[in-house]
């Protein structure tokens, strides 16, 4: 993903509000199933980690993005928005610029 990209979907995250909130049971397979359905149907979500959840944002991004095959777009504070492309062609909502070559 170039810097171009990754910018164009952080314009678009800033108004999303957290499809999910990470507690102290951090990533459990529910959540983990969850946002890879969230993830078909929406290709970007952002994910809120609580203050009672004691893991390290950034690792838990990390860790989301390697379940679900999505990739990290940003991990602000306690927020992290992950991007995925729908599966299926004719479902993709999301354009992305193209990358320079």
């Amino acid at each position: 993903m170039t810097s171009k990209q990754r910018a164009y979907l952080k314009g678009l995250a800033m108004n999303l509000n957290p499809s999910f909130n990470i507690g102290k049971d951090s990533l459990t397979t529910g959540v983990v199933d969850a946002m890879i359905e969230a993830l078909e149907a929406n290709e970007l979500i952002k994910v809120g980690v609580l203050k009672n959840c004691e893991d390290d944002p950034k690792e838990l991004a990390v860790l989301a993005s390697d379940r679900t095959h999505a990739e990290v777009v940003q991990v602000i504070g306690k927020k992290i928005v992950l991007y995925r492309p729908a599966t299926k062609k004719e479902n993709r909502k999301i354009i992305l610029p193209k990358a320079n070559v």
